[in-house]
């Protein structure tokens, strides 16, 4: 198959007019007239890397921990209608047997998704604190615990796991947890050098940057001043306009640079649907107006995906390639994946996703070479 006639991001994330020959699910050439029987011509059209959503929960109505296979199938279809060709489902503070039903659940579909692929899942919780918890139940919270991680490991592969880096067994979890999958800082009041340290022991990666951590102050600088003081850490960032405002977005984008920020949704089982009442990890959840939080108030993950947050992000201002970088390559580096997805190049997975000259709508996806709609 060959896409002909669309400007595309190329290896530097530059737009360029490119034709794309996919061949058994990768891409095998990129050159300036590619010849053939089966061509797609995508005149007037962009052509992206597939998005990559690091830390999704639910979407549709359908929650990775809710005890369903078909759950994260229909969650892996959702993805694809909005641009994300593949993802971590992530887990809540919930049980150890619930979250190995989960996990089972995320191994029997991996591999056989019908939408956007899994590359294994984003553990977020139980090794968290109770200070700062957010929409996560505290009943359920932890000290880190390896063997726990290691036995759920097995069910599934984890691409990333949360942790507090204040807790007790932290630092020992950290410098264990690092050798298998990326390590992240997560729910927690940890202060400057408590995640100066965290980073030191091989976490590199920090969840929802700005939300369920302390504020950064002129005096106390917390996980968001350590996080940009420290150059190989990735930041999750929920771009809905809601979790953190545009004056914000602008500054942290500007600080971490093109390399390092990771747009991720955290949706929650509204997403997709309308304003109601909704669960996540056991707890209830209303929306309206697309604000998801618990009765108390707090902010309860998002109802977002990531093709209107890039349309957010193009909206504020942010520069066109840092947008796109943080939707595509930057995630597949946080979870250790660049080598076969994230940018259009030859010898990846033909991930690809196909819009407009605007950015305003998407024309096509294709998955590893696969056309989805």
């Amino acid at each position: 198959m060959i896409i002909k006639n669309a400007r595309i991001f190329d290896s530097s994330f530059e737009l360029v007019k490119k034709d794309i020959l996919i061949e058994g699910g990768k891409i095998t050439d990129i050159s300036d007239c590619i010849d053939g029987d089966d061509i797609r011509d995508f005149s007037g059209c962009v052509v992206m890397p597939g998005f990559i959503d690091v830390h999704t929960h639910a979407c549709r109505g359908f929650d990775m921990t809710d005890g369903s296979a078909a759950s994260v199938n229909e969650m892996s279809v959702y993805l694809a209608e909005n641009g994300v060709t593949s993802f971590c489902p992530a887990s809540m503070t919930l049980p150890e047997s619930q979250l190995k039903k989960a996990f089972e659940n995320t191994a029997a579909v991996k591999g056989n998704e019908n939408g956007a692929y899994i590359h294994g899942i984003n553990m977020e919780g139980p090794f968290i604190s109770a200070a700062r918890k957010g929409a996560q139940s505290e009943e359920y919270i932890v000290s880190p615990d390896f063997d726990m991680f290691s036995r759920l490991n097995a069910v599934c592969d984890i691409k990333l796991v949360a942790v507090a880096p204040e807790t007790q067994g932290a630092d020992e979890f950290i410098k264990a947890a690092k050798e298998i999958c990326a390590v992240s800082l997560a729910h927690t009041q940890a202060d400057y050098d408590t995640a100066m340290r965290a980073f030191s022991l091989g976490a590199n990666h920090v969840t929802h940057l700005f939300n369920a951590m302390p504020p950064l102050l002129s005096r106390a600088p917390g996980v968001v001043g350590a996080a940009f003081d420290s150059e190989n850490v990735y930041c999750e960032l929920i771009c809905d306009l809601i979790h953190i405002s545009p004056a914000v977005l602008r500054a942290a984008f500007k600080v971490l640079g093109e390399d390092r920020t990771v747009v991720i949704s955290d949706s929650m089982a509204a997403a997709g649907l309308g304003d109601g009442e909704y669960s996540l990890g056991g707890q209830k959840v209303f929306v309206k107006g697309g604000r998801a939080t618990l009765a108390d108030g707090t902010v309860a993950g998002s109802t977002t995906n990531l093709f209107s947050e890039f349309g957010n992000l193009l909206s504020i201002g942010i520069p066109l390639k840092q947008a796109v970088k943080s939707c595509t390559i930057n995630p597949a580096k946080s979870i250790n994946v660049h080598n076969e997805t994230g940018s259009i190049e030859k010898g990846k997975n033909a991930d690809l996703l196909i819009t407009y000259e605007d950015f305003s709508e998407i024309k096509a996806v294709f998955i590893k070479g696969k056309k989805f709609n």
